[in-house]
């Protein structure tokens, strides 16, 4: 049985993360992992502030399926190094690969139409502004990774992209 692997997606909100980041589980037919999706439920259903929890109780779920052998697609705007070197801690510790993964917008006319023309599936989800965005803190790389950039291209181009990388 070949050793899992840990896909972690990073990258600002309307960059097509979250749908590279499904379509490859489909592909794969492995676990995905969605941040937004843990810590709007712990919102809704705990009715408490989320800051750092959501990522921490999901690194537990994807150590879980890890640990089973399982490959998982970790889908998060993943914006600084602690948790960059925190998803991959997750892997390492259970004997897991991992491929870093960072999703771009190269083009801000673009990015921005995307950030303020989408909608959400999570239906209290409160979706950022532009200026959300832009101000968002997002520290720059230093590890190794693989870059997809979405600008100007098709869903399907896009998808084509990341398989040939990976």
């Amino acid at each position: 049985m070949p050793q899992p692997t840990l896909f972690i997606f990073s990258g600002l909100p309307a960059t097509g993360k979250t749908t590279l980041a499904r379509a490859l589980a489909k592909s794969l037919r492995i676990t995905y992992l969605r941040i937004d999706t843990i810590e709007q439920a712990l919102r809704d259903l705990c009715h408490v502030p989320v800051e750092g929890e959501g990522y921490r109780l999901t690194y537990r779920i994807a150590a879980d399926a890890l640990e089973l052998d399982l490959s998982v697609v970790a889908d998060s705007c993943n914006p600084i190094a602690l948790t960059r070197r925190e998803w991959e801690a997750v892997a390492t510790e259970n004997s897991a690969r991992f491929i870093n993964i960072e999703v771009i917008c190269s083009d801000q006319t673009e990015h921005r139409q995307r950030v303020e023309s989408r909608r959400t599936d999570i239906a209290t989800l409160r979706l950022p502004t532009w200026q959300d965005v832009v101000s968002r803190e997002y520290e720059p790389w230093s590890g190794d990774r693989l870059t997809i950039d979405t600008a100007g291209k098709t869903v399907d181009a896009s998808v084509a992209a990341l398989l040939k990388q990976l």
